[in-house]
């Protein structure tokens, strides 16, 4: 069990979009009940948010009200607004690692990830991974993680994440969705204490197929693994047409649903809770958030970033970090 004293640990993200900025103005807000550092370039940060540089995650055994703890990482020049530098790449990169040895060695009791640019890391340091959530699985040895989109108003996983969408019925597979359904039935219990979690499962064509009049794959595999899993003791429900199974009745039948794409998952939750959805990563030895948004290069540096993401992600690694 993590000591409560064990703070979060923020990366810097992208130094050039709005990472530093949200990271700044969530300590803000929740500096005086969560302890909490941010690791990067102090140089990075807003002029206007006090800080103090610390020598270890040991120096925050308690929320800091009057500074944001900052864990130096140099970077080699400050940022600009809105436009990366190739010479960051592999600074932001170095900082997700040293995020991850901090809580997997017991520093941190979570990581929150402030958000990257992928064409940025892979211009300006070969970055080999479509995302964090790929190379964080990488940095923990792990084969098998899933993407969860989470607020007070649904909890959503895509079966498939960052692929084109006339590759999602080739990437599908019985094997791929029962590994997805195992890591968020196990998660749910083990981090969101959900005792025995629901689970609902979309279809992959419209209207779940329609008896296969709109395509097959709800018949010949799909419905037969809910079915085989149902067997076993899991609370499913599906092949469910994703069309009319996020309005709020249905949502209140189930603690989580697994979608077969990317989209599929993420419009719900971005239209039902845009500013608080938080990115999870389930499967990983340790407790990853990240805000549901990326760099905005396009506000950075202009003081109109929106925290609400970034705090509610600092506040579920928290929460979070303290079951594990």
């Amino acid at each position: 069990m993590s000591s409560p004293s064990r703070p979060v640990a923020i990366t810097c993200g992208e130094p050039a979009g709005i990472g530093p900025e949200i990271a700044a103005r969530a300590w803000a807000a929740l500096s005086s009940d969560i302890p909490m550092f941010w690791i990067g370039d102090p140089r990075h940060l807003p002029t206007d948010v006090p800080h103090r540089v610390i020598d270890s995650a040991d120096d925050v055994g308690a929320p800091s009200a009057d500074a944001l703890p900052v864990l130096p990482h140099a970077f080699d020049s400050a940022a600009l607004a809105g436009v990366p530098q190739p010479g960051h790449a592999q600074g932001v990169i170095d900082v997700i690692a040293r995020a991850v040895d901090l809580v997997q060695t017991g520093a941190a009791c979570a990581i929150c990830t402030a958000p990257i640019h992928k064409k940025a890391l892979q211009d300006g340091a070969n970055f080999g991974y479509p995302g964090h959530t790929e190379y964080l699985a990488a940095l923990a040895g792990v084969d098998d993680v899933v993407m969860m989109l989470a607020s007070d108003q649904l909890r959503v996983v895509p079966a498939t994440i960052h692929i084109a969408l006339d590759q999602v019925p080739q990437a599908l597979t019985a094997a791929g969705l029962r590994r997805t359904i195992e890591i968020t039935a196990q998660e749910l219990q083990s981090r969101f204490g959900v005792e025995r979690p629901r689970i609902a499962v979309a279809g992959l064509n419209p209207h779940a197929g329609e008896g296969g009049s709109m395509g097959q794959q709800e018949i010949d595999w799909i419905a037969p693994l809910i079915i085989e899993m149902q067997g076993e003791g899991y609370a499913l429900a599906g092949p469910l047409p994703a069309d009319t199974m996020f309005h709020a009745r249905a949502r209140a039948g189930y603690d989580a649903a697994v979608a077969m794409y990317h989209d599929q998952a993420l419009i719900p939750i971005k239209t039902l809770d845009f500013d608080r959805g938080v990115n999870v990563t389930l499967g990983l030895p340790f407790v990853r958030t990240s805000p549901d948004h990326g760099t905005a290069f396009d506000i950075a540096g202009q003081g109109r970033a929106n925290p609400t993401s970034m705090i509610e992600a600092i506040k579920l690694a928290w929460q979070m970090g303290q079951k594990t």
